[in-house]
């Protein structure tokens, strides 16, 4: 599946960020057999958060999408860093925070933008399973946080 996941980047026009260093006393990919656990990916732009806030109060659903889809690239640059992306057979599960004002019901279109995401860069192989959370606050007052687990070949 991997052979052309940089090209299909490309493609999309994305571009994988540097990979965020660690906010505290974790690493960002760890690699356990075939598996790529990956770290909640906030959206940083340039190692500064892109946006703060609650869902639905000062952070628009629609932009909190597209920041959903900044994880995830993100996330892709974490498991770069333990395995080649063109390793990658499957993405096996996602999990979406999202930071949700007390009267926002949306948070699985937030992440859709991830999973989305996913699909385009992964074609069928980038279908996953799937958890979404509401939460009152992520760190550092992030909107959104996306912790993913991929699949790899034995190299």
């Amino acid at each position: 599946m991997g052979k052309n996941v940089r090209e299909r980047l490309t493609e999309l026009g994305l571009t994988l960020p540097v990979a965020s260093a660690p906010k505290g006393a974790y690493v960002p990919a760890v690699r356990s057999g075939t598996l790529i656990f990956i770290a909640g990916q906030i959206p940083l732009t340039d190692g500064v958060l892109t946006a703060t806030g609650q869902v639905g109060a000062g952070v628009s659903p629609e932009a909190a999408k597209e920041l959903s889809r900044q994880c995830a690239l993100a996330a892709l640059a974490a498991a770069d860093l333990v395995v080649p992306l063109e390793a990658v057979t499957r993405v096996v599960k996602l999990i979406g925070y999202v930071s949700s004002a007390p009267d926002f019901r949306g948070q699985q279109t937030v992440v859709d933008g991830a999973s989305e995401l996913l699909t385009d860069v992964f074609g069928d192989a980038g279908r996953h399973a799937r958890s979404v959370v509401g939460m009152a606050v992520l760190p550092l007052d992030a909107p959104v946080e996306i912790e993913i687990v991929l699949e790899a070949a034995v190299i």
